[in-house]
């Protein structure tokens, strides 16, 4: 296939994909803009719900954070204790997370220095919930996780299409250069290809790491696959009859022993007999807010039964863990938060300047055809 065929090809499916999934991007990209900044936006939306929280000298421990969700809520059996997350800072509060047999999800906050409990909500009615919703699946459930990922992997391939067809191959000015005083015609087509050429890295990476992330069953095995990163086994706790579960300071104690220079995060708890109990956590060297080092213990016995220290994953693990700063922008901090705004911002400029060139192509084959008929009655008058 020569080089015409090929940009002949990429033109018509930049086109057409442009125009079918143009909406859904808008969607998924203006949302994806706030979310950039969904912690910030999040802990002061608790601030000012919940009140602020005085730093004292003293936190109490998760434990007594987990007895007292677990008391508050004794008498609501459908709502399961799944995951805690310490205090970010001194003047954050502890969360502890409940799912529901309805899979809805409530948070609670408890004040880190006193232990009680400031307040509760349902994530999922709070702007970021809706906002956070709409990005990943249209509020539209399971099929609009499914339309929301089909749509990511078209927008992969409109970068590589749309990569194709810059004109900047041929002349590299001429791909950077905007004529903002020519015909709007012209001025139009430049903007496309401008804010294109920008933001095509970035998209296409946010694009693809959205794709495997909604179809993670089918993604992650291949990328482990291509990887040569073989899928690691799942803790597994021994269930001892008669035997209670360690209580969790001595599992905390023994998690900090096992990687000694990491910060406890957040504590995943077990819904099952048999699972495992989790503590996340963040090595100094580590830019996640949140970490990607784990230690899974026995829920019964304290013993260490797997320990994933982020600085020496396999490679497989590495790249599903680099999806997080990739999709949203952490990965530079601020500065790329920033662009990742703008980012966002791009499948709306694009899909108006798209649709506008398309919109003059129309009307100049619908007055070409017009046309051809007035000559063709007169030929024949």
């Amino acid at each position: 296939m020569n080089s015409k065929k090929i940009r002949d090809l990429a033109f018509t499916l930049h086109r057409y994909l442009g125009l079918t999934v143009g909406l859904v991007l808008i969607i998924v990209g203006l949302t994806g803009s706030l979310l950039v900044f969904e912690q910030d936006f999040d802990r002061f939306a608790i601030a000012q719900q919940y009140g602020q929280i005085t730093p004292q000298q003293v936190q109490v421990s998760p434990e007594s954070v987990m007895n007292t969700i677990k008391t508050k809520y004794a008498a609501q059996s459908d709502l399961h204790l799944f995951r805690i997350y310490l205090p970010n800072t001194p003047a954050s509060p502890y969360i502890g997370q409940l799912s529901s047999t309805k899979n809805q999800r409530t948070e609670v906050f408890l004040n880190p220095y006193t232990g009680k409990i400031i307040g509760e909500r349902i994530s999922d009615n709070t702007l970021i919930g809706i906002i956070l919703s709409l990005h990943y699946s249209l509020m539209a459930g399971e099929t609009g996780t499914i339309i929301v990922g089909i749509t990511a992997f078209f927008m992969c391939m409109l970068t590589i299409t749309g990569l194709v067809l810059w004109p900047g191959w041929r002349k590299l000015i001429a791909g950077f250069k905007i004529k903002l005083n020519a015909h709007p015609k012209r001025a139009n087509f430049d903007i496309h290809k401008v804010v294109g050429i920008i933001a095509v890295v970035f998209l296409f990476f946010t694009g693809f790491t959205g794709f495997c992330w909604n179809f993670g069953s089918f993604t992650k095995p291949i990328i482990y696959a291509v990887t040569f990163t073989p899928k690691a086994s799942e803790p597994v706790s021994k269930l001892i009859p008669g035997k209670s579960i360690l209580n969790l300071t001595q599992q905390l104690k023994i998690a900090d022993a096992a990687l000694p220079s990491a910060v406890t995060k957040s504590i995943y708890f077990p819904s099952k007999l048999e699972e495992a109990l989790q503590i996340r956590m963040k090595l100094p060297q580590e830019s996640s807010d949140y970490g990607n080092s784990n230690v899974y213990l026995d829920q019964y016995s304290g013993k260490v039964l797997r320990v994933d220290n982020a600085l020496k994953l396999p490679l497989g693990d590495r790249v599903l863990n680099s999806f997080v700063p990739l999709h949203y922008g952490t990965f530079w901090g601020l500065p790329s938060r920033i662009v990742y705004v703008f980012v966002g911002l791009a499948p709306l400029i694009l899909f108006i300047t798209g649709f506008v060139m398309w919109w003059y192509r129309y009307q100049a084959k619908t007055k070409k055809s017009d046309r051809s008929i007035e000559l063709s009655h007169l030929h024949r008058n």
